[in-house]
């Protein structure tokens, strides 16, 4: 008889149950953070916007070596399909440089034989007296160059909601023209005269223990600084100076509006640095009708003999560069720029202004009128 194994399956009793598998080990190996894993995100950031600032500086260079840049030519109203071209230079906000953005329409125009005459569009209180004066010279260029003896080239006025002083300077260009300034119903203008503010701040400085010690070559070198009470030797000069600026600018006027050459004690009572409305500045001719610029488009179509069919009216907008681009910036010409350092230093500075204001060139424009 055969011995069995009392461990061994029977009819009777169930198998013992297998012993479970375990898995197999796994390794797992954890590599050491590198130096591109931590700061990764923070290099990327840092590559993207140095590929802005490069995109921004390469735009610059190109546009200052790229004589094709410069204003764009934006459609305005008219007929789309004429050739010939009416066309509208903005002047817009405070006037501290000539040679900007106006300047460059001015440029713009003179290089387009499709422009047959301008609309000056003018919304500004006047700025500096030099580049009041600049620009009022390039207009009268342009005009000069572009008239012949069998063709006019008509420049017209619109004013906007405010052309005063330095505004006003720059709409005589269109000399003895009849007709030729328009201003809307809501116009401000006029303020014809001459200012150089001054703040004295020795008060202030005194309360704060703050001294004057500069050292200057001569009793007057330091004329109109803010720092010190303006003495009557200083007055005298800055009030000769305002003197000689303002008949300047009242010969402008004389210019731009002849009956006033007829009539200088008419000028002398209204140039007293008044604003007048746009009904006041009719009845005292310092405009010559009330109305919108379409009707001064008109006028330069009549002049410069088209039919309004015939012509297509254009505006400027200034070319924005790659970084504007990129950055989603619009630019426009009337957009305002910042106080800067300059123009704090500026404050500091006796100036001449012809300028609707109370108070000196804290802000600055570009959008570009400068």
């Amino acid at each position: 008889m055969t011995d069995l194994d009392p461990n061994a399956a029977t009819p009777s009793n169930n198998p013992r149950p297998a012993a479970p598998q375990m898995p197999p080990p796994q390794i797992i190996l954890q590599q050491k953070a590198t130096m591109f894993g931590r700061f990764g995100k923070l290099l990327i950031l840092v590559l993207g916007i140095a590929i802005l600032v490069i995109l921004g500086m390469s735009a610059s260079y190109r546009s200052y070596f790229n004589l094709t840049s410069g204003p764009q030519e934006k459609f305005h109203s008219l007929s789309r399909d004429a050739t010939n071209k009416i066309a509208i230079i903005s002047v817009t906000g405070t006037i501290i440089e000539g040679n900007g953005f106006v300047k460059k329409q001015i440029d713009r125009v003179k290089k387009d034989d499709d422009v047959v005459g301008v609309v000056l569009r003018i919304n500004s209180p006047g700025g500096t007296i030099t580049g009041s004066d600049y620009l009022y010279h390039y207009l009268k260029e342009l005009i000069k160059q572009r008239e012949s003896d069998d063709k006019k080239f008509p420049v017209i006025v619109s004013m906007g909601s405010l052309c005063a002083s330095g505004g006003y300077y720059i709409a005589m260009a269109v000399g003895n023209e009849p007709e030729s300034i328009f201003a809307e119903p809501t116009t401000w203008t006029g303020s014809i005269g001459v200012i150089i503010p001054h703040y004295d701040i020795s008060g202030l400085m005194k309360n704060w223990n703050i001294q004057d010690d500069s050292i200057a070559s001569g009793p007057l070198k330091q004329m109109g600084s803010p720092t010190k009470p303006m003495s009557e030797q200083d007055r005298k000069v800055l009030q000769e100076l305002v003197d000689l600026s303002f008949n300047d600018f009242k010969e402008i006027v004389r210019a731009g509006r002849p009956d006033f050459k007829e009539k200088p004690k008419a000028l002398d009572d209204i140039a007293t640095g008044q604003i007048y409305t746009a009904t006041q500045a009719l009845e005292l001719g310092l405009v010559d009708k009330i109305g919108f610029i379409e009707a001064a488009i008109e006028r330069v179509a009549e002049l410069s003999g088209h039919d309004l069919k015939e012509l297509r009216c254009v505006q400027y907008q200034k070319q924005p560069s790659a970084f504007d681009a990129l950055m989603g910036v619009q630019m426009r010409s009337d957009h305002p720029l910042p106080i800067d350092v300059i123009s704090l230093l500026d404050f500091t500075t006796p100036r001449a202004y012809y300028l609707y204001t109370g108070l000196p060139s804290l802000f600055t424009n570009t959008r570009f009128s400068r």
